[in-house]
């Protein structure tokens, strides 16, 4: 197999790939064995004439497509392997000469990974996130939980208030007719929370329980595309008000919502969790710090296609988190009033930079020949088991070489910002 690669344009080579006739061949005779079933040759059973009679019959060319798909694939990850090339993208590839005996020559245009030029990386002064925990995050901590643990009291004797809960009927009305979705019973409401369209919640601060209200309100101009702008009346009726009762801070909320006796004892305990999360999130600060200033300190011309990837898969995961709360993207897109290209423009700057801080370190873990022992690997590998409740042994059986390839891949990445961080001067 003979390769040529010529540099196309910015980050973008074309190879010229010949495979020999033997080759090519060894596909003619896979594409016969495959599609035989479908020649009917007359005087021959169908499927059953052979292939130089099919060949005569319906002409060479009808084998092709598959051929080309038998061989191509293969010759092309031979190619790149061989060039020491980083595809980041298929391939566009333009078949120059095939057939009547002759070897295969074909071309392959593709993107691939650009060169960085790295900048000031080891050493790099960056602000230091500190860890601390005061007596007044204690104190919120322990409100918090109240709120969490507070119960809903009816309210009889006065009217609505900001911060209660009302329990109301209503339904919308546009130009004196009902719109879709503008109705419903018995929904808890809280007033203040901004929950409804600005306007609403104030009319229904002073309305006693019982009481009826028309509220008149205008949706907002980013509302959904159908009602935004509209104004609307709203047949409103309190059915019920509640106050949130936030229970007494004493030994006795601290033995309801903890293993602890006294109210001191759980306050220690909730000191010393803050304090852990404090300086987890200080660690991931400062490391996210270094980071960005290696980044920053590095130049990368990064191809469009590898940024348009990178939004792809930012969108497919926004898509699931949506599935998973009942939605899917075409409804939040409805809500939204967003029109899916303006969606995926939201996703721009920040997978730019995800895409420019992966070249960055991985060009760096190569300058740096930073190692992954097998030993990290086994207990990477233990270690994932274990979230999936398995053993390491019956975990490895079901990874493939590409597996194994990932999770080296990711330690890598992760032992380079290690690196970094090591070498960094906090001030």
């Amino acid at each position: 197999m003979n390769v040529k690669v010529e540099n196309i344009d910015k980050n973008v080579v074309q190879l010229e790939i010949e495979v020999d006739a033997a080759k090519f061949e060894e596909g003619m005779e896979k594409s016969y064995r495959k599609n035989a079933k479908k020649f009917n040759v007359p005087g021959f059973r169908k499927g059953k004439a052979p292939r130089k009679i099919v060949e005569r019959y319906y002409g060479e060319q009808v084998l092709y497509e598959d051929a080309i798909n038998f061989v191509c694939p293969e010759a092309y990850d031979l190619a790149v392997k061989e060039k020491g090339l980083q595809p980041v993208e298929r391939p566009e590839i333009d078949i120059k000469q095939i057939g009547g005996g002759n070897s295969l020559i074909f071309t392959a245009r593709v993107t691939v990974k650009p060169d960085v030029e790295l900048g000031e990386y080891k050493g790099v002064e960056v602000k230091k996130a500190e860890a601390s925990v005061t007596d007044e995050d204690v104190e919120n901590e322990l409100k918090r939980i109240a709120e969490r643990n507070a119960r809903l009291v009816t309210v009889e004797d006065r009217p609505a208030q900001n911060g209660d809960t009302v329990f109301i009927d209503f339904e919308g009305f546009i130009d004196g007719k009902p719109f879709e979705g503008g109705s419903g019973k018995g929904y808890p409401l809280v007033l203040g929370s901004g929950t409804f369209i600005p306007g609403f919640e104030d009319q229904l601060v002073g309305v006693s329980a019982g009481e009826e209200k028309e509220v008149n309100v205008t949706f907002p101009e980013d509302y959904k595309a159908d009602l935004a702008g509209k104004q609307a009346m709203f047949k409103v009726k309190v059915n019920e008000i509640k106050l949130r009762e936030l229970p007494a801070l004493d030994d006795e909320f601290a033995k309801d919502v903890s293993e602890f006796d006294t109210l001191e004892a759980f306050k220690a305990d909730l000191r010393e969790k803050l304090r852990k999360e404090a300086e987890h999130r200080a660690e991931h600060e400062n490391e996210n710090n270094v980071i960005d200033r290696v980044v920053e300190n590095a130049t990368v011309d990064i191809p469009r296609v590898m940024i348009d990837n990178r939004i792809d898969s930012m969108v497919r995961d926004f898509d699931l988190r949506l599935r998973y709360q009942g939605l899917d993207l075409q409804k939040y897109l409805e809500i939204m009033g967003l029109e899916y290209d303006d969606f995926r423009k939201q996703f721009e700057q920040s997978a730019e930079k995800d895409v420019k801080t992966q070249l960055v370190i991985e060009k760096i873990g190569e300058v740096e020949n930073v190692e992954v022992s097998e030993a990290d690997v086994e207990a990477e590998i233990a270690r994932i088991a274990e979230n999936y409740k398995q053993s390491a042994e019956d975990f490895k059986k079901h990874l493939t070489d590409d597996d194994i390839q990932y999770i080296k891949a990711d330690l890598k990445f992760r032992n380079t910002i290690k690196l970094l961080v090591d070498n960094a001067k906090f001030v």
